[in-house]
């Protein structure tokens, strides 16, 4: 019987270390798994708590986090040998284990590290040390897609740590080097509350006077090599789809189905806050007539992934509020779709992408257990059929890090292998988007490198960029511009963009 022991301090026993136990626990339910509790590791700064506690009072948050306190025993609980020693205080005499891990935030052995990192506006680089054989084992790095709190950030950085505790037992990887640790000089923490209740107040204000994010989908007739091949935005101009003002548009999905062509795409009502899918028909010249509701349900639903199988079209839509993958089939194109398998369940992921490779039906989204971010955490299931059973695969999550992990549209096939588009998300939810090149997938493998990396700019202006597909010669992206609720602030700021960029015309203005 395999035996772990977490080494832990009394005096910082947390949510998340508990949390952690239990994650092993169902993984490997024939493991024996304790605690150990070191007498003499550190306490918190005395300044962090009062920190925590200052956010939990003034914004009144009562929802359990990572961080939060826990009691600890009043004994220092099992002290005996084991194959594998999680050492949590950075402090743990090792030699008893064949195996010792060891979690590090920007290089260093301690999560004040992690704080130091958050307090200074940046997310911490993690990674599990094997401290008996030396070397990183496993590594990422965590997105911040939440309100500026260091509790927020803290849910994000212990969530993937656990992650990646995880992926160090089951499956650690080469061994490489110890990075260089990173030092950080963070300011104050009355400094640093007051930063995050001006930039809370701002964006409230923002969001009174603006719709945040309000994203447009551009589109584009290529004849030539597109923004995947090439690696850039320039080429013909990009026009975006009609706008009505009372929502907005994203992940648009080309398709030409039995001689009709469009785009679906996502469609965010401001007033009922839940997205939809829905249809806008293209002819030889572009858009005709007015975009179908395609697909609705009671929750929110946006990313519609198309597959054909069979003579057969279905719709993979992001539904992570349902708590499933669900397959949906074709009855009527392009506005009757009804349900007919839950690829995967009890699973918060989101836009899964699904692809054939190596005679295997393989699928990537993004998954999290209800802390931290839908960006940075990149899982793959695999199957034999479209319609299951669906197993993860053995690395799964194969990939923390919020540069590369988030899907970004259809993986491509070309004489040179397979390219998956991702969102880059380092420095903000969909800012940019990379383009992945797959080198190994296999059952037990994965590997991807970049080759290109896109950002909004001169031949699409505005602050963001997360989805990129094509079928045939219509090529569609998405991004968000600045859209003021006032109509006549509205326009203005659209004559602005077309100023900046006369080949693009805006529609609905």
């Amino acid at each position: 019987m395999t035996r772990i022991l977490i080494v832990v301090s009394p005096a910082r026993f947390m949510r998340w270390q508990q949390r952690l136990r239990e994650r092993l626990a169902k993984r490997w339910p024939d493991a024996e798994i304790a605690f150990r509790f070191d007498l003499q590791a550190d306490d918190e700064p005395a300044s962090i708590t009062q920190l925590l506690t200052l956010e939990r009072l003034i914004l009144r948050r009562d929802r359990p986090a990572l961080c939060d306190r826990l009691p600890a025993p009043p004994h220092p609980g099992d002290d005996g040998d084991a194959d594998i020693i999680i050492d949590l205080t950075g402090k743990t005499d090792v030699t008893r284990a064949a195996r010792a891990l060891r979690p590090l935030y920007d290089g260093f052995d301690t999560d004040q590290a992690a704080v130091d990192a958050i307090l200074s506006g940046a997310a911490p680089t993690l990674a599990v040390e094997d401290a008996v054989a030396g070397g990183i084992v496993a590594e990422g790095l965590p997105s911040f897609e939440c309100e500026p709190f260091l509790t927020n950030c803290l849910d994000a950085v212990y969530s993937r740590i656990s992650f990646l505790i995880e992926q160090a037992i089951a499956h650690p990887g080469p061994s490489t080097p110890r990075h260089s640790s990173i030092q950080r000089r963070p300011p104050t923490q009355f400094r640093y509350f007051a930063k995050s209740i001006a930039r809370h107040a701002a964006s409230a204000v923002f969001h009174l006077c603006c719709h945040s994010p309000h994203w447009r989908v551009g589109w584009r007739y290529n004849d030539g090599p597109g923004a995947l091949e090439t690696g850039t935005l320039a080429g013909p101009a990009w026009t975006p789809l009609y706008d009505s003002g009372m929502g907005f548009a994203a992940d648009p999905f080309p398709i030409e189905w039995r001689g009709s062509m469009g785009v679906f795409f996502e469609s965010m009502d401001y007033r009922s806050g839940k997205g939809s899918i829905r249809f806008q028909p293209f002819g030889p010249n572009g858009p005709t007539g007015e975009a179908v509701t395609a697909l609705s349900e009671p929750w929110h639903l946006s990313y519609p992934f198309l597959i054909e199988e069979g003579g057969v079209l279905y719709m993979v839509p992001e539904a992570s509020a349902s708590g499933a993958v669900t397959l949906y089939r074709c009855v009527r194109f392009p506005d009757r779709w009804e349900p007919v398998a839950r690829l995967l369940d009890t699973i918060e992921a989101a836009d899964a992408t699904i692809f054939q490779h190596g005679g295997r039906y393989w699928m990537t989204s993004v998954v999290r257990d209800g802390y931290g971010g839908y960006s940075d955490t990149l899982a793959i299931h695999h199957a034999s059929s479209l319609f299951g059973p669906w197993r993860p695969h053995a690395l799964s999550p194969v990939l923390i890090d919020s540069r590369f992990a988030r899907p970004a549209g259809a993986v491509v096939t070309t004489s040179h292998g397979l390219y998956r588009p991702a969102q880059d998300c380092a420095k903000g939810y969909g800012k940019a988007l990379s383009i992945m090149r797959i080198d190994r997938l296999d059952p037990e493998t994965f590997q991807q490198s970049p080759v290109s990396r896109m950002a909004p700019g001169a031949p699409w202006p505005g602050g963001r960029l997360h989805t990129l597909n094509r079928f045939g010669r219509l090529e569609c992206i998405d991004g968000a511009i600045l859209a003021p609720k006032s109509l006549p602030l509205r326009r203005l700021v659209r004559r602005r963009i077309d100023d900046r960029v006369p080949s693009v015309g805006l529609a609905g203005k």
